[in-house]
């Protein structure tokens, strides 16, 4: 045999041996590796939950028109005490609205025992005068002229109504508390809006559905002391249950 030959032959021997080493390596990597987890399902598939708080709205202010949905009543009219009358429902295309009072005893007359027509009636009685502080619950910035029977459509806010169109639209889903924003905060992060006695327990508070205390930057609290909100809050949940979480809060909001 020449050694040419020779040297083929020991070339081919290489391989072949090369070969079955290599597919002994891949076999074994095959082996030791993890088989793949099963698709997430149901409730586990969702990664991210948003939540996207829109303060001093009413359903009706925003989806009062939305096809299908339990919204503004037909030939509704709303007593106007100080022009005489009513005032129906109308079409609002301003981005601002002044709205009207909103604290506890404001949603008690608004909604006036379940005859819902106390609404203009507190607009032209709210607090005058509150340019020092226009985020007052107590205060009517337009009680000449109030905005409150006006609502929106798709025109002023096409994204909500294309979320209610691609998802879902609670139209019998009511705010936990009547009353104004900052106990609506605290009913979502801790399902209770409370004043307490003795700071750090909570077995001291006792429930403030309209005064729980003022909030850091209030008009008022002039030392700038810091709320004691010493219940149990969600983020003490999330915290334990090593889950991430995040709030937001922007100027005007």
């Amino acid at each position: 045999m020449s050694r040419r030959r020779t040297l083929l032959v020991a070339l081919q021997l290489l391989l072949v041996v090369g070969l079955f080493v290599g597919a002994g390596f891949a076999g074994h990597a095959d082996a030791k590796r993890k088989p793949k987890a099963p698709p997430a399902r149901g409730i586990h598939k969702i990664k991210h939950v948003i939540v996207i708080m829109q303060e001093n709205r009413s359903f009706d202010s925003y989806f009062g028109t939305f096809p299908g949905a339990d919204g503004i009543p037909a030939n509704v009219c709303v007593p106007d005490p100080a022009k005489g009358g009513c005032q129906r429902p109308c079409h609002d295309p301003n981005d601002l609205n002044a709205g009207g009072p909103h604290g506890q005893a404001n949603a008690i007359a608004d909604v006036a025992g379940g005859a819902m027509n106390g609404f203009v009636a507190q607009a032209e009685r709210g607090r005058k005068g509150c340019k020092r502080n226009p985020n007052n619950p107590a205060c009517s910035q337009r009680f000449k002229t109030p905005d409150v029977m006006g609502y929106h459509d798709a025109q002023e806010i096409p994204n909500y109504w294309a979320y209610a169109k691609s998802f879902v639209l609670q139209d019998r889903m009511f705010e936990p508390n009547a009353s104004w924003s900052l106990p609506a905060h605290l009913f979502m992060v801790s399902e209770w809006s409370a004043r307490c006695s003795i700071k750090g327990d909570p077995m001291s508070c006792t429930n403030a559905l309209q005064s729980p205390g003022p909030t850091p930057d209030q008009q008022g609290n002039t030392q700038h002391i810091p709320p004691d909100y010493a219940w149990t809050d969600l983020t003490y949940l999330f915290y334990k249950h090593k889950v991430s979480w995040r709030y937001y809060v922007f100027t005007g909001t």
